[in-house]
Formats: structure tokens, C-alpha cells, sequence
């Protein structure tokens, strides 16, 4: 969800004001989804999976762009 009144529009897991990137950077940091949840109990297995269905849309839609060396 993103509401431009919570966490200045970053997006965040549906009821709550944890922020998906939140979540993200803790499983790219090691943790397990047993720990996320273990440690944010109103998380669902769910949850963790739409935060990764975001993540995975979202660098689908990047797109990149080479420099113009001569323009530099």
C-alpha cells in the first residue's frame, strides 16, 4: 500500500507502517522468514511474499539507460 501520510509514501505491508524495503533489507541481511515473523508477529507468511512480488515487479518495470560518453 502507499498512502503519502505514512512513511512519506514508501511503500508498506497492508496495516501496517513497516515499509517494504524494510523487509526486504532484512532478508537480504540473512534473516529467515521464521525470524521476520518471530519478530514482527502481526506479519504473515503472505506478507513476506507480496513484499517480494513488489520487489520483483519493481526491478521488472527498471529499466537502464547507457551514458552518452561524448555528452560527459
Amino acid at each position: 500500500m502507499i498512502d503519502p501520510a505514512v512513511l512519506a509514501g514508501k511503500p508498506v505491508v497492508r496495516g501496517t507502517r513497516l515499509a517494504v524495503e524494510f523487509i526486504i533489507e532484512l532478508l537480504a541481511q540473512g534473516w529467515s522468514e521464521a525470524e521476520v515473523l518471530a519478530n514482527y508477529p502481526g506479519l504473515t507468511h503472505q506478507d513476506i511474499q507480496a513484499c517480494l512480488g513488489y520487489a520483483s515487479a519493481v526491478l521488472k518495470a527498471e529499466r537502464v539507460y547507457p551514458l552518452d560518453a561524448a555528452r560527459t
